[in-house]
């Protein structure tokens, strides 16, 4: 085995491990990370004329139904009943999303796809700091209880 495959490999275990023990916040942060660094794989491909070369029309293609099935991922893992309007209008942005790349796989529309990976990368950052929010506040209610414990009981 070459040290390029035992590399990669080591990579993948630590991927699996990460998302295995990872918290929901975080998960939806790794969706949205893969979302957009395959969006911004395929928009490199694109030229200031909307054009892909040739020679780069599938890796083109394969980015950008990775980012779209991301998208349906984050899509179909939103939970409609507790989300409320929050829910329902990450669904309307989800829809919107996949409808435009559906678009830009035939059209190459590069200001299309820079708008979509403007709006995943706020709410990127926005569940980031959500779920950043969430751990911290695990860790100070958790540091809380343990200062009013004494050991007189």
């Amino acid at each position: 085995m070459n040290y390029n495959t035992y590399s990669y490999n080591g990579y993948n275990t630590y991927r699996e491990i990460g998302v295995k023990t990872a918290s929901q916040g975080k998960l939806v942060v790794m969706l949205y990370d893969g979302a957009v660094t395959n969006l911004q794989s395929a928009i490199s491909l694109v030229d200031e004329s909307n054009k892909v070369a040739a020679s780069n029309m599938e890796t083109f293609g394969k980015h950008l139904q990775k980012a779209q099935d991301i998208i349906t991922e984050l899509q179909i893992s939103l939970d409609m009943e507790k989300g409320g309007e929050i829910a329902q209008n990450l669904m309307s942005l989800y829809i919107y999303f996949n409808k435009e790349l559906l678009g830009c796989s035939l059209t190459h529309d590069k200001g299309k796809m820079n708008f979509i990976l403007k709006l995943l990368s706020e709410l990127r950052d926005s569940w980031a700091s959500v779920s950043q929010s969430q751990a911290n506040g695990t860790v100070k209610m958790q540091s809380e209880r343990a200062s009013t414990l004494s050991i007189t009981g």
